[in-house]
């Protein structure tokens, strides 16, 4: 992943470093199980450890080197830990195939990139529901199809917000449990050559759960619903990011991004404030959803395995976990500076002369004797008048001029259809809902 969409803790889980020192845990618990089994001796276990305990630099040059001749990872790994090591060292990887390695070190480093970005939700989590309490009452439009339909709170808005990543935030847990299953059963999967004891051995010490069918691989389903959720939360980001640049738009204004002291909106017009920040994370939600169609074609490998996924896990491995762990940072950051905009809301509110309020006289009408049919062609032929004056003229007044709506209502229970607080009456019980 390139370094501009990157941050530092999630990256150093991907580093070829992190990588092989996983691969020496796995190989080093096996050691000790099958040490305690009888099958190789103590001091191969002892010899392993001793040498990790001096904290040993991985030397990933020097693997890299080896490899160039292998064409084998892991055994360019083994080769060089045996040098490190000296003759103890042969009774490495007894029973086990490379995939035992791979798969349970993937298993490692998703379950490790997983609580940075369950760590990321929370702190957005906690933005959203801030910036929800402070604008609980604040009124909005809402809109539908971009079109004005009924007063919302811009904290409603925000409440939506939270409880689809919180929903998130649940799925991605039951994808971490899910991906974080340990494999060490073999050449494709019978246990022939090592006993289950050891992968149940080597799944306590790194704290996955054993996979209970693995061929040569774990199955890549975990792995497909894993990339999918995360592509899910993907698609949530962009939904919050395009909220706010819609409402960042000149002829809306309701919101928008902070605009820092020295920062610069257009290399041309001088007046410019885009909204950068939630258009980048447009961009980067496309690139996470990217990666898991791929996900789902690994599920088909031939047989008990062939190679087909390798490539392509590690690419989405890292970019994917990259990739959204950024953009939860930065959507973290955009709605806690988020500007907002109370009096433009308001204004927004008043624009179209009282349209909003239509469905209100409509019940009202039908409530008091006409049909259905009727309430709706006398209050659109009113409506119809104010869209066309682009709120020129004022519905309310209107309806009070018209003769079908005068005797039906009086002025007073007409303005009466017309209060904004009707709307929220029931914003706590929502609140309740999504916050308890």
């Amino acid at each position: 992943m390139i370094p501009r969409y990157s941050r530092p803790d999630m990256v150093k889980i991907w580093e070829p470093e992190n990588r092989f020192r996983i691969w020496f845990e796995i190989e080093a618990h096996a050691t000790d199980a099958l040490a305690e089994r009888g099958v190789v001796p103590a001091s191969a276990a002892q010899a392993l450890w001793k040498w990790w305990d001096t904290n040993p630099a991985i030397d990933v040059a020097a693997i890299d080197a080896i490899e160039a001749v292998t064409k084998h990872d892991v055994i360019a790994f083994l080769t060089w830990v045996a040098e490190q090591v000296g003759d103890e060292a042969r009774f490495m990887h007894q029973g086990m195939t490379s995939s035992d390695v791979l798969d349970t070190c993937l298993a490692v480093q998703l379950t490790q990139a997983t609580d940075l970005l369950l760590a990321d939700m929370d702190a957005l989590l906690a933005a959203i529901k801030t910036r929800a309490m402070e604008h609980k009452f604040t009124p909005t439009i809402g809109r539908s199809h971009g079109i004005h339909a009924e007063p919302v709170t811009f904290g409603m808005k925000l409440a939506q917000a939270y409880a689809e990543f919180a929903r998130g935030r649940e799925r991605l847990v039951a994808a971490r449990a899910e991906i974080a299953t340990c494999a060490i059963s073999g050449a494709v999967g019978t246990f022939a050559n090592i006993d289950p004891g050891v992968e149940a051995h080597v799944a306590a010490k790194l704290g996955l759960a054993i996979e209970p069918v693995s061929t040569q691989v774990i199955p890549r389903d975990r792995h497909a619903m894993y990339f999918a959720t995360l592509g899910v939360i993907a698609s949530s980001i962009e939904r919050l990011a395009t909220e706010v640049r819609h409402l960042q738009r000149t002829e809306v204004l309701e919101a928008e991004e902070y605009f820092s002291p020295g920062q610069k909106g257009s290399s041309a017009m001088p007046h410019k404030r885009n909204p950068v920040l939630t258009e980048n994370l447009t961009g980067l939600a496309r690139m996470v959803r990217g990666y898991v169609t791929p996900a789902l074609e690994n599920v088909a490998l031939w047989h008990e395995r062939d190679i087909s996924h390798s490539s392509v896990e590690r690419y989405i491995g890292p970019d994917a976990t990259i990739t959204l762990d950024f953009a939860l940072g930065r959507l973290t950051g955009v709605i806690d500076k988020l500007l907002i905009y109370p009096e433009r809301m308001q204004k927004n509110l008043d624009r179209m002369g009282g349209l909003v309020h239509s469905q209100r006289v409509l019940l009202a009408l039908t409530q008091a004797g006409i049909s259905r049919e009727d309430s709706y062609r006398i209050v659109q032929r009113n409506a119809m008048k104010v869209w066309e004056s682009d709120g020129a003229e004022s519905l309310m007044e209107l309806l009070k001029a018209d003769a079908d709506v005068s005797a039906k209502m009086s002025a007073e229970e007409i303005e009466d259809r017309f209060n904004l607080d009707y709307h929220f009456k029931h914003i706590d019980t929502i609140f309740e809902r999504v916050f308890g």
